[in-house]
């Protein structure tokens, strides 16, 4: 029983931390390029630290390498002028520094294969960080695209503002014209009242008239 509640909690953790993965992911990547970016400073800061040491090494070989080249001249121009003693010292000084040289050889070799392994790694870092911001940048394309496409979903989803829209504007577009009402009520006035009929009678020449005509108007002033 405790086996199963555990597996169901380690389940539980797992896709609540995917959750937690997927809705941080911009932010997520932002940091670890972030501790790219800190790690990649570091080993270059050793890279140049071990470059230094290593030029200085093969300063401090080369110096040594031509004393002892001096150091061997003046052997040989002791011996050819039957200086025993003073070329017996000069080959115990030669001697030490041969062995001094060899250590100075052997770490010189040390570091330059620690300079090129570390140079490679560097140079592939730096790669991988310029990899890593590239696919950030396109990163934040897909999520701005995504959180848009997600707008329109919703938008398409929530028909209820559009059918509230239509059914404005089919009240606006459905509602009587005013002016149009007024003249009716006006034409049902006069024929209750039997205007309209006096109008229509008197234009066939039933008694009359009810109105001043144009014709009547030129009549009166031909005969003034």
């Amino acid at each position: 029983m405790f086996g199963t509640f555990k597996t169901l909690m380690t389940g539980a953790n797992a896709r609540a931390e995917e959750r937690v993965k997927d809705a941080f992911a911009i932010e997520l990547i932002d940091q670890k390029i972030r501790d790219s970016e800190a790690q990649l400073k570091a080993a270059k800061a050793t890279l140049a630290s071990l470059v230094q040491r290593q030029r200085s090494e093969n300063r401090l070989l080369d110096a040594l390498t031509t004393r002892i080249t001096t150091m061997t001249t003046r052997a040989e121009e002791a011996l050819k002028g039957n200086r025993v003693d003073m070329a017996q010292q000069a080959a115990e000084a030669i001697a030490s520094m041969e062995n001094e040289a060899q250590l100075r050889q052997a770490t010189v070799d040390r570091l330059d294969g620690q300079v090129i392994r570390l140079r490679g790694s560097v140079e592939a870092a730096h790669r991988r960080l310029i990899d890593l911001k590239q696919g950030a940048v396109t990163a934040r394309a897909i999520r701005r695209e995504q959180q848009m496409q997600g707008q329109l979903r919703t938008t398409i989803a929530n028909t209820s503002a559009a059918d509230e829209a239509e059914d404005l504007i089919a009240r606006v577009v459905s509602r009587d014209d005013p002016f149009e009402q007024s003249q009716i009520l006006a034409g049902i006035e006069a024929d209750l009242n039997h205007f309209s009929l006096d109008d229509r009678m008197a234009d066939h020449g039933f008694g009359p008239a009810t109105k001043v005509t144009a014709q009547q108007v030129l009549d009166r002033l031909k005969r003034d």
